[in-house]
């Protein structure tokens, strides 16, 4: 079986535990559903927070939903001026065959409009 990733993102709503738990959750459970990927299948998940976003790890929102035994990591994005806030992205990588959609919610979808017909 090959090796491939999956990217996506999503502009949270506020900084608070709640908005980030549901965000992340949202956006991986989408990713996965979208792409027909089981939990099985993921190999690591690599997360990316602006700056603004830090009342949460996104990974501890993972871990509420099955996802005790999959290596996950969490990094801050760089400080670009004029970069877009309160942006979780996450880089998913599966065993799979098959071709895998990205996923862009929220005002996130703006990082990728070519996407986003």
């Amino acid at each position: 079986m090959a090796v491939k990733a999956v990217r996506g993102a999503i502009q949270i709503e506020s900084n608070n535990i709640k908005s980030i738990e549901i965000g992340v959750v949202r956006l991986v459970k989408l990713i996965l559903d979208e792409n027909n990927i089981l939990l099985e299948n993921v190999i690591s998940i690599i997360f990316s927070q602006t700056s603004d976003l830090d009342a949460m790890n996104p990974a501890g929102a993972l871990r509420t939903i099955g996802f005790e035994q999959t290596p996950l990591f969490c990094t801050k994005e760089p400080d670009i001026v004029g970069s877009m806030e309160r942006i979780i992205r996450v880089l998913i990588t599966v065993n799979t065959e098959q071709g895998l959609k990205p996923v862009y919610l929220e005002g996130a979808k703006n990082l990728r409009p070519d996407l986003n017909n």
